[in-house]
């Protein structure tokens, strides 16, 4: 098994060796290091990989050498100090920081050609309670301003960067406090396999970017663009989140069933949006088909008795539920990015026991492996390349293609759409798991599909 230690370590000489002689003394094998002063000055992660006993022992190890990067233990408070620019003026200051015990792990001022000098300091406070106190002491010698910190700051120290970032998002978010760590450590991995980016810090603006969207669209904000079209004895609802895949639903007699489903940090949303679309919606018969098991087509499940998949999706979700990465998880440039979005969508794999597997053992991209008869209507699966998600598969009805990511429609998306698509392929450097199958499967269900037809695109606007 592997696992990633988040160390704190001072920085000075000798620091990286003592952590190191630890795991290495134990047998376990180093697998990643990462460390960059440019984001942290203090914070190195290690991967190890072993038995689950000695991974166990490194860290109590660690733990009981202080080593271990922990979070909760501390809190970190950026404050600005308005001081008058003559000698002495922050002598005080810091006098009364010494004696209420707090470290200072940043500093920043610059004159600024007035008769003040503004000193953003962020402090390490142990124990919340004595902040009043500290405030009232210091208010005597110079205004006080809490503040938030600057993203755009150079050489923060890790806690104010990684523990400020962290907990913004998850404050946004509504995220579980265990999930900050497993947000820290994959932030900092997307960076990593970033490394020749110029500026790293854009890293964590379009991860924060990411949070930001996903969190402004929700509550009454989640404004759909939603289209109807009547077809034969059905009708096809086309619903396009701003931030997540398409969802479509056909409606016949008492049933309905969903192609695809978004993310599921608008469950509640589209629970709302769909008992205003569908008059009594709650006493129909609800079945999914998931075109790939990409979170963000995957939200909705808990929704569902029955979902029909693949022979792989199946796979990737049984990974999942056993603890195991997923596909994409499993290749190293979209690892990150999947888990980020996992914490920050609060993603929650099927269950196994409602997966229908629809497979006839079809060996080659584009063979069709079965179908799925719902209400007289015939659903016909047909194999993907694995080009852009490995379990893909495309669906027709009649006339209708149902595309997942084989096919999207940039020149469809909204604004919305526009601006959360654009952060995937940068911080999974491609959103394809192979770009030239991507192509070659693209290029192949486009010469498929004719002029008359109706094509549901994964994302963008359908063509009704």
């Amino acid at each position: 098994m592997k696992k990633t230690f988040i160390t704190k370590i001072p920085d000075k000489p000798g620091s990286f060796l003592k952590p190191t002689k630890i795991i290495s003394n134990l047998g376990l094998n180093i697998t990643r290091v990462s460390y960059n002063n440019a984001i942290d000055t203090n914070i190195l992660f290690i991967e190890v990989e072993g038995s689950e006993v000695v991974i166990n022992k490194a860290y109590e190890v660690l733990k009981q050498d202080n080593f271990l990067f922990k979070e909760d233990k501390s809190n970190v408070i950026l404050m600005e100090f308005k001081l008058l620019d003559k000698p002495n003026s922050l002598l005080p200051i810091l006098e009364i920081i010494s004696e209420f015990n707090f470290n200072i792990s940043y500093i920043s001022s610059q004159e600024n050609n007035t008769d003040y000098q503004y000193f953003k300091m962020a402090l390490f406070i142990d124990d919340p309670s004595k902040v009043d106190s500290f405030l009232k002491r210091v208010t005597k010698y110079c205004s006080v301003r809490i503040i938030t910190y600057d993203k755009t700051e150079k050489n923060l120290d890790n806690t104010v960067f990684y523990i400020s970032f962290a907990h913004e998002l998850a404050t946004k978010l509504d995220l579980e406090k265990n999930k900050i760590n497993d947000l820290i450590e994959n932030s900092n991995l997307v960076m990593q396999l970033l490394e020749d980016d110029s500026n790293p810090h854009m890293t964590f603006e379009y991860i924060a970017k990411f949070g930001d969207l996903l969190n402004n669209y929700r509550g009454f904000n989640f404004n759909p663009r939603i289209k109807v079209k009547e077809l034969k004895d059905y009708t096809l609802y086309s619903i396009e989140p701003p931030c997540g895949s398409n969802i479509y639903i056909i409606k016949k007699d008492n049933d309905l069933i969903f192609v695809d489903s978004g993310f599921r940090t608008y469950i509640k949303e589209m629970k709302n949006v769909l008992r205003y679309l569908i008059p009594n919606f709650d006493t129909y018969k609800r079945s999914l088909i998931i075109t790939h098991p990409d979170i963000d087509h995957c939200g909705l499940v808990e929704m569902f008795d029955k979902i029909y998949v693949s022979k792989d999706c199946y796979e990737n979700f049984k990974n999942e539920l056993n603890n195991k990465p997923n596909f994409r998880e499993a290749y190293k440039p979209h690892e990150p990015y999947v888990k980020i979005s996992k914490i920050l969508s609060n993603y929650i794999p099927p269950k196994l026991e409602s997966l229908i597997v629809v497979d006839n053992e079809a060996k080659n991209p584009f063979d069709y492996i079965g179908s799925v008869n719902i209400s007289n209507l015939e659903f016909k699966f047909y194999l993907g390349n694995n080009g852009h998600s490995k379990g893909e598969v495309f669906i027709t009805l009649d006339s209708i293609y149902f595309t997942g990511d084989i096919l999207v429609n940039p020149k469809g998306y909204t604004d919305e759409q526009k601006a959360f698509n654009v952060l995937a392929p940068y911080l999974m450097t491609s959103v394809n798991m192979d770009s030239i199958k991507a192509k070659e499967e693209r290029l192949k269900l486009e010469v498929m599909i004719k002029d008359t037809d109706i094509i549901c695109y994964g994302h963008g606007e359908p063509r009704l």
